[in-house]
């Protein structure tokens, strides 16, 4: 295989989805720079923090620590030993008594047990609408930085969450899912078809009922932030404006305004901890649904490295008034070797990642984790097949929860 040093910026310029557009059913749903002109833009620094918030203000992240920092050689030592035991396939209604059908979603097997719905977050490592590859830990890093985002939000919304059993699972109340996920964007950036930059690019000023100005540059601040929601149809987001939404039955009015609200006020306060701890929390998507009692609650995942884009925040301003791409601690650099690489929407067979980049995904989820968290990850221990750890921790919970 050949050699592929992986660098923060390669060269160039809850998850189960529906297309049904009825939203009574009941299920759980687990995104060269050219160098910018003359901008009347805001500047986008650490100095954006509120004065209430500088005694929370950490040390931003260290971009040494991120490239080669012991942490990272220690890590990766351990990452690269286990490439091959990932967690791809689950199949605990074959291993745990009680629990009936699964549905396989793009990261996260479904288990439904009768009162409620068991979530295993696995390796899989999905972008354009398929599977990339598999890394290392990325399901544990997935599943307890949403469960700590869950924790912390819960004073903007309430959520689907019962128990967290195991590193990779987490035990949900079942909802009936709103067929709209709420895409939150701060920036001007992206790559897939759908992203901000990408229609904006090829000329769209009006964007799921947002009205964009002429003259903005990839990577650019949004004067405000903006919701762009999309729908599923052929598996494959489609945008769609709040009137589409409430003219096709997808929510009512009330539904959808109470939603919108909670996902811009996540979004706001998903950004000011991150800025705290150095880091610009880009984009990001939501998803909601309604409880048996008719509450509407956060449900799938929050402000993970799979579904959000984060960026190094005291690189950002300068980086961006030279044209260069800013300091990314997400997917993107995956995103973007495919795109160079291959036709990741079109062609059958795509090639396999380099290990390099699938390594250096691994750790860059876990030092996000860590990053966002204030705590060290910890490294799950290879002497029992994770299969068999998490059947057990799963059996045990079911077991308790039914007494």
């Amino acid at each position: 295989m050949a050699q592929y040093t992986p660098t923060l910026n390669p060269p160039k310029a809850l998850i189960l989805k529906h297309s049904n557009p009825d939203p009574s059913f009941s299920s759980f749903s687990t995104f060269t720079t050219p160098k910018p002109k003359s901008i009347n833009f805001p500047k986008f620094s650490m100095s954006v923090t509120a004065a209430q918030n500088q005694q929370h203000y950490q040390e931003p992240p260290s971009l040494e620590a991120l490239i080669n920092g012991a942490r990272k050689e220690e890590v990766l030592g351990v990452i690269k030993s286990s490439s091959s035991h990932c967690l791809s396939e689950t199949n605990l209604h074959l291993t745990v008594p009680g629990l009936k059908s699964k549905i396989r979603g793009k990261v996260r097997d479904v288990y439904d047990n009768g009162d409620y719905l068991v979530m295993v977050t696995t390796d899989r490592q999905s972008a354009f609408d398929r599977i990339l590859a598999s890394i290392p830990f990325k399901g544990q890093v997935l599943n307890e930085t949403s469960l700590w985002w869950f924790d912390k939000t819960q004073h903007i919304t309430s959520n689907a969450v019962v128990s967290a059993p195991d590193e990779n699972v987490t035990i949900a109340k079942k909802c009936s899912v709103f067929p709209v996920e709420f895409v939150v964007r701060g920036f001007v950036t992206g790559s897939t078809d759908t992203s901000l930059w990408t229609v904006y690019k090829n000329g769209a000023r009006n964007y799921c009922g947002n009205v964009l100005p002429d003259g903005l540059v990839k990577s650019q601040k949004l004067p405000a932030n903006i919701l762009t929601p999309t729908t599923k149809a052929a598996d494959h987001d489609v945008p769609v404006t709040p009137d589409e939404i409430i003219e096709r039955g997808l929510m009512t009015q009330a539904e959808y305004d109470e939603v919108s609200r909670k996902a811009l006020s996540l979004f706001e306060y998903g950004q000011r901890v991150a800025l705290e701890h150095g880091l610009i929390l880009v984009d990001t998507k939501y998803e909601f649904g309604k409880g048996q009692d008719g509450s509407i609650l956060l449900i799938d995942e929050v402000h993970t490295p799979d579904a959000s884009r984060y960026w190094i925040a005291h690189t950002y301003e300068e980086r961006f008034q030279n044209g260069l791409e800013p300091e990314n601690v997400d997917k993107e650099f995956l995103r973007l070797w495919f795109k160079d690489h291959c036709n990741p929407y079109e062609d059958e067979v795509l090639p396999d990642a380099p290990e390099e980049l699938v390594c250096e995904l691994a750790w860059r989820y876990i030092f996000l984790y860590e990053t966002i968290t204030k705590s060290k990850f910890k490294l799950p221990s290879t002497e029992e097949p994770i299969h068999d750890r998490i059947s057990r921790n799963v059996a045990r919970a079911l077991s308790s929860l039914a007494r």
